[in-house]
C-alpha cells in the first residue's frame, strides 16, 4: 500500500534566500522557484511534494509592514486544506516580527508553518541558504501517524528550530543570526534531526482554522537609556490615536523614579493607553516590584511583559488591539501566553 506524499508549500515573499549570483555580471536576480528542483536536486531525496508561490513583487524585508503579514496568513489560509505544511521564505532583518506576527495571526493552528531565511544567496558559493531551506521543508514535512509533529510557527535558521515569537535576531555577519534566550530551540539538526517534543505547542483539541486579519499599528516602542527626559516622553504620549506604549525598561523591568516619568505614565493609562513594561536584555525576565525602581510602575498597573521579546510584545499588541479587547480585559489577555510567547 503506497503512502500519501506530504505536500508541502514554500511561500516566497522576498529577501537573500531568494536571490542567486549571475557569475558572468556579479549581479544578484531574483530566483525562479519554478526550477527549485532543478536548482537544489538535494530536495528530490524528501519524501514529499513541494509546490511555491511567490509574491508578485519580492519585499526586501525591512520594507515588510502589516499588509504583508495579511498577504502570507491569507495564503495559507486559501492552501490550507490542499498542503500538510508551509515554509515562509523571508528576509531576515524582520523575520522575528513576521514569525510572532502570524503565531497570533493564526489561531487554532495544527499544521507547520516555518519561516527560514539566510545570510547568503542561494546561488553564493558559501550559501546558508540551501540548508537552511532544505532542513524546513523536511521539518514542514514531519508527520506521526498522520499528523503534523510541528504544530506552530517556527524559526528556522543555522541548525535551530525555534518558536518564532520566541526568537530575536542578534548578528547580522554570522550565519546563527537568530537566538531565542528564554525559550529552548524545539528542533536540532545535525547528523540526525532532533525533535525536542517536550517543548512543542500541544493543540487540546483539533479546531478549525481563525485568520485574524485586523492589526491595529496605533502602537509605539521607547527605549530607556540614562539622560531619556520628560519632552521625548511626552512627544510620543501625545501621538494622535496611540493606543498602546512598550517601554523597554532596563534589568527585570526597572525604570527612573522621577515623579515626572511617573505622573505622565498615570496621565496615560487614564486617557486608555495601555503601557507594557518589556526589558531591553536579550534574555530574562520583568519582575516589577523587586526593586524599589519598578514598585512605582507596579502601583500603576502597567502591564507586566514578562519573559516576552519586544518583537512578540509589539505585535501581541497589533493583534490584541486588532481584535478589539475592552480595556478593563487588556491587562490579563495581555499577560497571558496565548501562543507560547512567554511564561
Amino acid at each position: 500500500m503506497m503512502t500519501k506524499k506530504t505536500k508541502i508549500l514554500l511561500i516566497y515573499t522576498g529577501g537573500t534566500i531568494g536571490m542567486i549570483k549571475d557569475y558572468k555580471t556579479g549581479a544578484l536576480r531574483a530566483f525562479d522557484f519554478g526550477k527549485l528542483k532543478k536548482n537544489i536536486p538535494e530536495l528530490m531525496q524528501l519524501d514529499c511534494e513541494i509546490s511555491s508561490h511567490s509574491f508578485e513583487t519580492p519585499i526586501d524585508s525591512s520594507n515588510i509592514n502589516t499588509s504583508h503579514w495579511v498577504s502570507i496568513s491569507e495564503t495559507i489560509e486559501d492552501n490550507y486544506a490542499q498542503y500538510d505544511g508551509f515554509v515562509v521564505l523571508h528576509g531576515s532583518d524582520t523575520m522575528s516580527y513576521s514569525a510572532s506576527a502570524l503565531s497570533y495571526m493564526l489561531e487554532n493552528l495544527t499544521k507547520p508553518v516555518i519561516f527560514t531565511g539566510s545570510q547568503l544567496p542561494i546561488g553564493d558559493l558559501r550559501t546558508d541558504a540551501k540548508e537552511n531551506l532544505i532542513t524546513s521543508v523536511q521539518i514542514a514535512a514531519l508527520q506521526a501517524k498522520g499528523v503534523s509533529v510541528i504544530q506552530e510557527v517556527g524559526l528556522y535558521f543555522e541548525y535551530k528550530l525555534y518558536r518564532g515569537n520566541r526568537t530575536t535576531k542578534f548578528s547580522a555577519e554570522h550565519f546563527q543570526a537568530f537566538g531565542s534566550l528564554n525559550y529552548p530551540p524545539l528542533a536540532e539538526s545535525g547528523v540526525h534531526l532532533r525533535v525536542f517534543k517536550e517543548y512543542l505547542l500541544k493543540p487540546k483539541k483539533k479546531k478549525t482554522l481563525i485568520v485574524h486579519k485586523n492589526l491595529d499599528n496605533n502602537v509605539a516602542i521607547l527605549k530607556l537609556f540614562p539622560g531619556f527626559n520628560e519632552h521625548l516622553l511626552r512627544a510620543v504620549l501625545e501621538t494622535p490615536d496611540l493606543k498602546a506604549v512598550i517601554i523597554e525598561t532596563y534589568g527585570s523591568g526597572n525604570a527612573p523614579t522621577d515623579s515626572w516619568l511617573t505622573e505622565n505614565l498615570k496621565k496615560a493609562i487614564k486617557k486608555g493607553i495601555h503601557i507594557i513594561n518589556v526589558t531591553q536584555c536579550s534574555g530574562g525576565s520583568v519582575i516589577m516590584g523587586q526593586y524599589e525602581t519598578s514598585e512605582h510602575l507596579q502601583k500603576l498597573q502597567v502591564i507586566n511583559g514578562k519573559d516576552i521579546t519586544t518583537e512578540a510584545a509589539i505585535t501581541k499588541l497589533m493583534y490584541l488591539l486588532g481584535n478589539g479587547i475592552s480595556n478593563k480585559l487588556f491587562k490579563t489577555v495581555f499577560e497571558t501566553s496565548l501562543r507560547g510567547e512567554m511564561v
